[in-house]
Parts: C-alpha cells; sequence; structure tokens
C-alpha cells in the first residue's frame, strides 16, 4: 500500500501526535464513504490492528491503512491554509473526494 503526505500535511500531522493523549497512536486515514470507485476520506489517531498495514512515508510519519479497503491503497493527505484551512485527501488512483 501507498501513501502520500504534502509538507503542509506533515506538520500538522506531527503536531497531533506530539499533543497529550497521543502516545502510542499512529496517524490512520479512514474511509468515511464508500461510493465503489471513491471514497470519502478522514485522518484520526488511532492504535494499529491486525488489519493494518504500516506505511512509512517520506515525511518521517507511520500511516495505518486498513489492507482490507482497496480504496486506501494510494491515498495523499495534504493540508491547505488557503481558501479553508483543513486536510484535503484523495486517492488519484480512484478519483477523489475531499474530507
Amino acid at each position: 500500500m501507498k501513501c502520500k503526505i504534502n509538507r503542509n500535511a506533515a506538520k500538522v500531522l506531527k503536531d497531533m501526535l506530539s499533543q497529550e493523549g497521543a502516545e502510542g497512536k499512529m496517524v490512520r486515514v479512514i474511509l468515511t464513504q464508500n461510493h465503489g470507485d471513491h471514497g470519502h476520506y478522514d485522518v484520526i489517531l488511532d492504535h494499529a490492528t491486525e488489519n493494518d498495514e504500516i506505511v512509512e512515508t517520506d515525511k518521517g510519519i507511520n500511516v495505518l491503512l486498513d489492507k482490507r479497503e482497496s480504496l486506501l491503497d494510494g491515498v495523499w493527505i495534504q493540508y491547505f491554509h488557503v481558501p479553508e484551512e483543513g486536510f484535503f485527501i484523495t486517492n488519484p488512483s480512484t478519483g477523489f473526494l475531499e474530507k
């Protein structure tokens, strides 16, 4: 499985991981809605399970992806400050919708 993170998202995710209560947790991309050929995604902090693949990114952040969800393979986590501040999570290989 693959996952890309842009520089802004890496900074925000590292801040999330350093907050109190995040000890031992990792970044997880979840599929909030599955439309067959594309999905809606979100980012949470969570613990790994036996169904997860831990994906190392080039930004030094490990991301949990559920191996049972094919729409998670190839996700791209971006964070933008304008026009609205927030995550924009896409999967270029399957279509995309934002958080």
